[in-house]
């Protein structure tokens, strides 16, 4: 399903402690768009019973049926950018966009970043 790197596990487990999530799974989900790019999306969520689970890096994970396929063998990295920032990036075979890498750290969407 999903690999998460080191780095991206070590924030992920800091953001948990910071929300109060600890003990949750990091719901990641997927939809393509229009142009066929993915939009992705992540968050601490339950487990529903249609879920598929993972576990990468000690981060428990779990997809919605709809995005199973668009994740598969997707990497989840946490990197610094050119500007100086660090952001999640997911490396997907499955998104056209893999070529250049895609930031789901934004709340603005549409074109291959997150909500």
């Amino acid at each position: 399903m999903i690999n998460i790197s080191e780095n991206a596990a070590r924030q992920i487990k800091e953001s948990m402690k910071e929300s109060d999530s600890e003990g949750m799974a990091l719901r990641v989900a997927a939809r393509r768009l229009p142009d066929g790019n993915l939009d992705y999306a992540m968050g601490f969520d339950h487990s529903d019973h249609n879920d598929s689970h993972a576990r990468s890096n000690g981060i428990d994970i779990v997809v919605g049926p709809t995005s199973t396929e668009l994740l598969r063998n997707a990497d989840l990295d946490y990197v610094q950018m050119e500007d100086g920032e660090y952001r999640f990036i997911f490396m997907n075979p499955n998104d056209p966009a893999h070529g250049g890498q895609t930031d789901p750290g934004s709340e603005e969407g549409g074109d291959g970043e997150s909500r």
